[in-house]
């Protein structure tokens, strides 16, 4: 992961990256506001010793005083018996958890601080605390009764009463809260990437499906109720990406063109069909001779997104209740042929896997330039993988965050056991930007008003 790809991640949720940023200022704020301030007051006392004649001696000190003994004293200053002489007992504990000793290391230095939410009283607990702790030691380090004290506490710095508290610090918090926040939020991105296997790119596709991605069809808000390309007159980015496949499909095995093309998907709802009906739309635009073939005998979507009688068709043809030449209808302007399925039979996969199928697939090849079979999705049921058999070639549909590189493996592999020939996939549903083509200065013609020109050809 390098740092583009962190930058690529953060441009791509920067609503939620700002959104835990709120959040963390927001949790800073409120924890500042709710935490009472405390003050810390320290003292600094020096451990000496005094030599055989009984005066002060920092050579012969240096010599008794161990490490050891000095962090004895660190550990005996917060000691019971000391703190019960400066507070009540029933404080005791609260005061005792609230000092810190240490021996200053390389020193024969002591320095203890106490923290308490009243500044002065902080003060008055430190200078307390250190003339106990001085009076004790002088006690008990007397070898008789009567005898000179061989060690001496000497309070160095007494506690002055602190006027900054140490707790909250508004700017400290704000800071850590951003911080946290930033880790969190990057770090549950990161995370989500990592484990989300969803197919987001044309090179994450190509890898799983180890076949080219022939075109990335782009998200249009009105695609569903207008699924066909022809409502704008061609004129919309939508409608350049479905040219742009339609280049990449002619130059896709020069010898070897496919006559027959099986267009499928994984799962359900994934634009198979309108990506069907648009190719062969756009096909007939450039003068090629272009039959869909609604192969969805299980739900038929062709009838509808083209607005023709579909109760007559495939079906009826397939158990001879029809001739095939009185079923197709022609649509449109350049004339785009339909064969839709007819009615829903009770075996669509022994009907599509039939030898009147074949015969039926014989007769479009040689009457037209491309058949185009829109066929239901290849994980639940047989019936694409059958037709995919018989055909020149399958094309898969993916649809951007949704379809997983595990189901696109399954669906190739599926392809690979009955040596279909994939021919390539199309990324569907891929979030761009408005106007994305207008950007290169080609910008498409408006109708009256500023508004796009709308033209649906006439049902022949």
């Amino acid at each position: 992961m390098d740092l583009l790809y962190y930058v690529r991640l953060a441009r791509r949720n920067w609503l939620l990256i700002l959104l835990s940023l709120v959040l963390g200022v927001a949790s800073a704020l409120t924890v500042t506001a709710n935490t009472p301030p405390k003050y810390v007051a320290s003292i600094s006392m020096l451990v000496s010793a005094h030599d055989k004649e009984g005066s002060l001696s920092t050579a012969y000190q240096a010599g008794i005083l161990s490490a050891q003994r000095v962090q004895s004293y660190a550990t005996l200053l917060s000691s019971r018996r000391v703190v019960s002489q400066v507070t009540p007992a029933a404080d005791v504990p609260r005061l005792q958890a609230n000092i810190t000793a240490e021996a200053v290391p390389g020193t024969v230095l002591l320095r203890a601080a106490v923290t308490d939410g009243n500044p002065a009283r902080a003060a008055q607990l430190a200078n307390a605390l250190g003339a106990k702790f001085a009076a004790l030691i002088d006690e008990i380090e007397r070898p008789t009764p009567r005898s000179r004290p061989t060690i001496k506490i000497t309070v160095v710095d007494h506690a002055d009463v602190p006027q900054v508290p140490i707790s909250p610090r508004p700017m400290v918090d704000l800071a850590l809260g951003v911080l946290i926040a930033l880790l969190v939020g990057v770090g549950t991105l990161v995370l989500r990437d990592r484990l989300d296997t969803t197919i987001k790119s044309s090179d994450a596709l190509q890898q799983a499906a180890k076949s080219s991605t022939l075109g990335i069809i782009g998200y249009e808000r009105d695609a569903r109720r207008h699924p066909l390309i022809v409502r704008r007159s061609g004129r919309s980015s939508r409608s350049e990406a479905f040219r742009s496949l339609r280049t990449n499909l002619q130059f896709i095995g020069v010898d070897r063109r496919p006559k027959s093309l099986v267009i499928t998907s994984c799962l359900p709802n994934e634009g198979k069909s309108s990506t069907s009906s648009n190719l062969a739309i756009t096909l007939a635009h450039a003068g090629w001779r272009v039959v869909l073939v609604d192969g969805d005998l299980r739900r038929p979507r062709i009838p509808d997104y083209f607005g023709i009688e579909g109760a007559v068709g495939l079906t009826d043809v397939l158990i001879g209740k029809a001739r095939l030449n009185t079923v197709v209808q022609a649509w449109g302007e350049p004339r785009l042929f339909v064969l839709p399925s007819g009615q829903i039979p009770p075996n669509p996969s022994e009907l599509l896997g039939s030898q009147g199928m074949r015969q039926v697939l014989e007769q479009l090849t040689d009457s037209y330039d491309i058949v185009i079979i829109d066929a239901p999705p290849l994980l639940p049921v047989t019936d694409a993988a059958t037709l995919a058999a018989i055909c020149d070639g399958v094309m898969v549909v993916a649809k951007y965050g949704k379809t997983r590189q595990e189901h696109i493996l399954r669906a190739t592999e599926l392809l690979s056991s009955i040596n279909a020939r994939i021919v390539g996939t199309v990324l569907n549903f891929m979030p761009t930007r408005s106007n994305r083509y207008d950007g290169y200065g080609y910008g498409y013609a408006r109708g009256p008003e500023g508004q796009a020109e709308v033209k649906t050809p006439e049902v022949v």
